[in-house]
């Protein structure tokens, strides 16, 4: 069986050569332009929808017959999704066959909406907060998975608590983050100020030996955890949030 092959890679150079550990910067992608306006503006938009289906011909759509604004509506009714909010939107994704059991963090925020259950649940209106005095630096995440988890290529953070401008400025991003597998360091992810997802690309995190699945689900479960090393002060709390850290991969299709 081959078990994070990845993994082993670079800890035994750190550890062979004296390296520090490798530091990993994002691509950064979507921006996350989201506000309580935007989600009325949304719904006001879908109460629209049916009109303008039956406008453009239905199956054979032709959007000529739609005005400027009446376009921009209508792309938005075709994203297949009824939640402002939602990550993945619709159709099928890596969590068609992917996902974890549990997500677990060294500290919440009091008052029960800050948990460690918002950052996987695939919505940027919720936020893990950290919950201790300061900035968080030390605190972390932790993801544990079954061993027939679907293996893991890509990690996508959303960095800060992007539900409106106002959560976002008020409250400290990371900069700096210090990835384990299996507890074990990995990696430094250098995160930017900014509400655009950010990717960061491996070799696949996860069990290699996938032919016998009976075989499979018995062996030991496995763990990504992120810790808090820097971060980018907020302007008026000390807490630092992240609203989400969710995966793409393999050996689902």
């Amino acid at each position: 069986m081959k078990l994070f092959p990845f993994v082993f890679f670079f800890l035994s150079q750190t550890v062979a050569f004296g390296q520090d550990l490798p530091i990993l910067t994002p691509n950064l992608g979507y921006l996350v332009d989201k506000s309580p306006e935007g989600e009325k503006k949304f719904h006001e938009d879908m109460l629209k929808c049916p009109d303008l289906w039956e406008k453009v011909g239905g199956s054979e759509i032709d959007t000529t017959k739609l005005t400027a604004n009446e376009r921009i509506i209508f792309r938005t009714c075709m994203e297949e999704t009824e939640d402002y909010w939602e990550i993945l939107g619709g159709g099928c994704s890596w969590y068609c066959g992917g996902g974890l059991d549990s997500t677990y963090a060294s500290s919440e925020l009091v008052g029960g909406k800050y948990s460690a259950n918002n950052i996987h649940d695939l919505n940027y209106k919720t936020a893990w907060v950290e919950g201790v005095a300061g900035q968080g630096i030390g605190e972390k995440i932790t993801y544990d998975f079954p061993p027939e988890n679907p293996r893991i290529t890509t990690i996508i953070i959303v960095n800060g608590y992007v539900k409106s401008p106002k959560a976002w400025t008020e409250n400290s991003r990371v900069k700096k983050l210090k990835m384990y597998v299996n507890g074990k360091p990995l990696a430094l992810l250098e995160l930017a100020d900014s509400k655009q997802e950010q990717s960061f690309s491996f070799a696949p995190l996860g069990v290699a030996d996938r032919k016998d699945y009976d075989k499979l689900r018995i062996l030991p479960r496995w763990t990504i955890t992120f810790e808090i090393m820097e971060v980018y002060p907020g302007s008026k709390y000390k807490d630092t949030a992240i609203t989400e850290i969710y995966f793409d991969g393999i050996d689902v299709h």
